[in-house]
């Protein structure tokens, strides 16, 4: 696994470029960060090097300057809007996100629910939150919002929302997603800062897409297939290459939304504190650390591939409409680049094709195959059988190839396969007996305690983070679940292993 950028560089490089932007403000910096603020995996696939929790050491380095608000959009709660590498809704996320920030020694000032309107569903995480001593602010919407100025910016716009009390003087706005509220929650303490004589400031901290890498760079163009669904476009940032003569980098959201936040800001900054571009706002060091361009641009096409196969996925299981998987099919064709461009799907398509041709009717009618790529690159397959399902033959396969052991070695115990199988027919009543990954991975442990060659096999269970893998099927929740705690980064063709509706 090559590495193509500097994680170290952009901590620093990063930590200095915040602070310089706050030093031109000299009361307050409201910062939003958008993106991911832990576990940032689309950062970390497509900079091999990133570190995944890059943004949550980035804060410990500056912990003594600033306070911490995250913003949460009452329709995602509403809506159970799901964080789909973690599979897990908005308002779990932002209650684990909480959780996370204590473990790294930071504590979450205050959480603010955007856009609110007496949901139930709201009025229940808000009493779940307040209950545990977090302090809770909603803000409702604003009528003619963005373009009614003289609303926005006034008594019942901004003035209306609940100012949230923070202490230090940078004041970072995260989120578990995109449209969080993030920029309207700066702007109104912006506005409330300026109603007590305050010249607080606002900056923008997005990691993409990176503005001093070309618009066609494969790392921008993953950006847009990751955001296919909310329909983002790369372009040049026109206010950027007017007021500097510099061609930079940006997307359509905050380019045509920038007069007007320029225009709010001209009423609650002075004026050698307004920016003259979209670009000018952001504050982001991430593109000065790439090392290697041409690791980092393989490594997003890869991401650009995955993402179609999960926008394919999607539209299958009637989540999602077919335009962002055809948008996305689209930056492949620019590309020159297919599904077939990814390393495990040929492997693992083969393995259900082997599957089927198996004597008997052994695998229930169903024939699947998944295949996973090691860390030396070598592609290790599995088939699915009457007693194991294919992601979980491919998982006992890798590790026995890592743990050096003979392919015809039973890692786990006939009687603990059919015992556990037992139970799903006679007490959970389970069509469907043959063990999932997440099922396996317990069986082997059981076994591992008595036989030295399980043991073994499962030390090397941590090797296969980060590992690509790739399934002919859609997979199990309990195929699923294990492999992401894995670390695993898995894609799968969209089809169904069965007519059932319900998947177990």
């Amino acid at each position: 696994m090559q590495q193509g950028f500097d994680n170290e560089k952009y901590l620093e490089e990063q930590a200095n470029a915040i602070l310089e932007r706050a030093a031109k403000f000299n009361d307050k910096l409201y910062l939003e960060f958008g993106g991911k603020l832990i576990c940032d995996f689309h950062a970390a696939r497509v900079l091999p090097g990133f570190d995944p929790n890059a943004k949550i050491k980035l804060l410990q380095l500056l912990k003594d300057k600033i306070d911490i608000v995250i913003c949460i959009y009452a329709g995602a709660i509403e809506q159970k809007k799901m964080r789909a590498d973690f599979g897990i809704a908005y308002d779990a996320d932002t209650m684990r996100t909480i959780d996370d920030l204590r473990d790294w020694g930071l504590e979450v000032k205050a959480v603010v629910v955007t856009r609110y309107q007496d949901q139930p569903a709201v009025n229940s995480f808000i009493s779940k939150l307040s209950r545990r001593g977090i302090k809770v602010y909603t803000h409702r919407p604003i009528e003619g919002y963005p373009t009614d100025l003289e609303t926005i910016v006034s008594e019942r716009g901004y003035g209306a929302n609940e100012y949230i009390e923070t202490d230090k003087p940078i004041v970072v706005m995260t989120g578990p997603g995109p449209n969080s509220g993030k920029m309207g929650t700066c702007l109104s303490q912006v506005y409330h800062e300026f109603q007590r004589g305050i010249q607080a400031g606002y900056a923008k901290f997005e990691t993409f897409p990176v503005w001093n890498l070309p618009l066609n760079h494969p790392v921008n163009i993953a950006y847009e297939a990751a955001t296919a669904d909310l329909g983002d476009i790369n372009m040049v940032d026109p206010f950027h290459l007017e007021a500097h003569g510099v061609s930079a980098t940006n997307y359509n959201r905050d380019i045509e939304i920038f007069p007007v936040v320029k225009r709010i800001c001209s009423k609650i900054m002075p004026p050698e504190q307004l920016y003259q571009s979209p670009t000018d706002m952001g504050v982001n060091r991430i593109g000065f650390a790439i090392t290697d361009n041409e690791v980092v641009c393989s490594a997003a096409k890869q991401e650009i591939i995955r993402r179609y196969f999960r926008c394919m996925v999607d539209y299958t299981n009637g989540t999602a409409d077919k335009a962002p998987a055809d948008r996305v099919k689209l930056l492949m064709d620019d590309l020159g680049i297919s599904d077939m461009d990814r390393a495990v799907v040929e492997p693992a398509r083969q393995a259900a094709i082997d599957a089927e041709k198996l004597p008997g009717k052994g695998n229930e009618g169903i024939f699947c195959g998944a295949a996973i790529q090691l860390a030396n690159g070598t592609i290790i397959s599995g088939k699915n059988s009457p007693l194991l399902h294919a992601g979980s033959c491919c998982i006992l396969n890798a590790i026995k190839h890592l743990a050096k052991l003979p392919d015809d070695l039973l890692l786990l115990s006939p009687e603990v396969i059919t015992s556990v199988g037992k139970y799903k027919r006679d007490i959970h009543r389970t069509k469907l007996i043959s063990l999932d990954v997440s099922e396996t991975l317990i069986a082997l442990s059981v076994c591992a305690p008595a036989n030295p060659a399980a043991r073994l096999a499962m030390l090397k269970l941590k090797s296969l983070a980060g590992c690509e893998m790739h399934m002919s099927h859609i997979p199990t929740p309990g195929d699923e679940n294990a492999l992401r705690k894995l670390g695993i980064r898995l894609t799968c063709d969209p089809r169904f292993t069965s007519r059932n509706l319900f998947m177990e």
